[in-house]
């Protein structure tokens, strides 16, 4: 069983803060990105994928059972809004999308 949330945050700023998420994991995770899409794969077997637009961030975290969700959120939205921190804190709207793989 694996538990996904997604989160909506608005951020004109979205494809900078993607990019730089990406990049500062990506010496420790598996990561690839664009300016508009990125995926980080983290060694808790935890998935971050994201998606900038001109107002937003989409976020997408999948987490294996045996992990804590609320931990793996906060882990995220903390790096996101020391990216951002001209506009921090940013709004984190996690909402449940869990499906069973």
């Amino acid at each position: 069983m694996i538990a996904v949330t997604v989160a909506r945050v608005p951020t004109a700023s979205a494809s900078r803060y993607l990019q730089q998420l990406a990049k500062h994991w990506s010496h420790k995770m598996d990561v690839a990105f664009s300016e508009e899409e990125g995926t980080i794969a983290f060694p808790n077997g935890s998935r971050l994928e994201m998606r900038a637009d001109s107002a937003t961030l989409d976020l997408a975290l999948t987490v294996p059972a045996s992990e804590d969700m609320a931990r793996m959120q906060e882990v995220v939205a903390t790096h996101i809004d020391r990216f951002a921190f001209r506009e921090a804190p940013l709004t984190y709207d996690w909402r449940d999308a869990s499906t069973s793989r």
